[in-house]
């Protein structure tokens, strides 16, 4: 991960975490995912429902770099993996912006 997205990152965790002790970036959905697309230009690109009523979304950029989140039934936003060098495996749905 480049310095410049792992330092992003970290500002956007701090910009929408719970209280600082927490281990893991949280938030409104909708704010994250304005802030990936800001400063990312990622938009999701899948969203599956898991077994536990959470909602897993990917967003991904042009550029290759993605973030995983998890939307929790309580209505919280959890920001569980970032990274770059997102490919897609196969055909890409005709409607993908990268």
């Amino acid at each position: 991960m480049t310095l410049l997205r792992s330092l992003a990152l970290g500002a956007l965790a701090l910009v929408v975490s719970a209280p600082a002790f927490a281990q893991t970036a949280c938030g409104e959905r909708g704010v994250i995912a304005d802030r990936l697309a800001q400063r990312f230009g990622e938009s999701p690109t899948s969203i599956g429902l898991a077994t536990n009523g959470s909602v897993i979304e990917m967003f991904a950029s042009k550029d290759g770099t993605f973030t995983i989140l998890v939307t929790s039934p309580d209505g919280k936003t959890y920001l569980v993996a970032a990274g770059e060098a997102w490919q897609w495996i196969g055909e890409k749905p005709a409607d993908h912006p990268t």
